[in-house]
């Protein structure tokens, strides 16, 4: 990670090109997170040799991303569902017993 002049800026690089991102500086140990996976997440695709041209790599980083994010938020959303049930239960049972 690069600073520049206005400590907003960060400078990250991805699939060996490098972007001048503005971001607020508590944000920034997010940012570089984020920045690495992606990196990480492209060079797969790339080095997998079935997607060509860094637009398309990363447009199927993306989407890749982008399948993740809403399994878990549906996998999130089940656990909860779960948990409310039983602690529902655990309050009748509760109730009955008083």
């Amino acid at each position: 990670m690069k600073q520049h002049r206005d400590k907003n800026n960060v400078s990250i690089k991805v699939i060996d090109k490098e972007f001048l991102i503005n971001c607020p500086e508590e944000a920034q140990p997010e940012l570089m997170e984020a920045a690495k996976y992606l990196d990480q997440r492209m060079h797969e695709i790339k080095s997998g040799g079935r997607v060509y041209g860094m637009e398309r790599i990363a447009v199927m980083a993306a989407l890749n991303l982008s399948h993740e994010l809403l399994k878990a938020r549906q996998e999130t959303a089940e656990l909860n569902r779960r948990l409310d049930q039983k602690i529902s239960q655990a309050l009748a049972n509760t109730d009955s017993k008083e």
